[in-house]
């Protein structure tokens, strides 16, 4: 194993991109949060109010899927820990997000049901049905390849560079979902605030660099 001194100058400073990769997606979890809830009438499932249902989608879209991907993602590579642990780690993060993408498309289509709109009728709710469903099949793989022990050795190296590439494909198809789907929505309600307009911009902005900076930190981040 290399030591500190023997790797190269940007597996030391690496930490500083697992940072900032925190840090945005923090950052876009507040901000959509501070637009829904301030802008936007808040968020309730059981509401009578179709569009504090609605509401709902983004934020678990975004909280669940892209958030908590990203955090398994990086906590995979970058957390000191045994391997097991690690792979534990990965997996209940992956399957939060998960969770909490189905909650969110849940709601889209109680708040389609509740307006008696037409449900997939757009180039995002194409995009984010093909995430969800991706993210489904990569995590039941992962699962079976290395999680319960079901495949060889020689299995499990032949699947990791697809089962990597995978993971941060579905992470970016997510992030494109989630930017196509707030510039739907900004052009839906026509938004006449200035203020509202720029919120909008910064969250899509971080989530896109939240989305970036993951994937640079599982790329080059190495702590041990």
């Amino acid at each position: 194993m290399l030591s500190d001194a023997d790797r190269p100058r940007y597996y030391r400073s690496a930490s500083r991109l697992t940072v900032a990769a925190h840090l945005f997606g923090l950052l876009s979890v507040v901000l959509l949060l501070i637009w829904l809830l301030h802008y936007r009438e808040g968020l309730n499932y059981y509401s009578g109010n179709a569009y504090r249902v609605f509401n709902i989608h983004p934020f678990l879209m975004v909280f669940g899927l892209i958030f908590f991907s990203g955090e398994a993602m990086m906590a995979y590579k970058t957390v000191v820990a045994t391997r097991d642990a690690q792979k534990f780690v990965h997996m209940f993060l992956h399957l939060i997000a998960f969770t909490l993408g189905v909650v969110g498309i849940c709601a889209a289509f109680k708040f389609h049901n509740m307006e008696q709109l037409e449900d997939m009728n757009s180039f995002h709710s194409w995009i984010g049905i093909g995430t969800i469903s991706l993210f489904a099949l990569q995590w039941l793989v992962g699962f079976f390849t290395y999680m319960i022990g079901g495949a060889s050795t020689t299995t499990r190296l032949r699947m990791m560079p697809w089962h990597i590439t995978g993971g941060r494909a579905i992470l970016f198809m997510a992030i494109c979902t989630a930017l196509t789907g707030l510039m739907q929505k900004a052009t839906f309600l026509q938004l006449k605030h200035e203020r509202e307009a720029r919120l909008v911009n910064f969250t899509a902005v971080s989530i896109l660099l939240f989305g970036i900076f993951v994937d640079l930190s599982v790329s080059l981040a190495h702590y041990v």
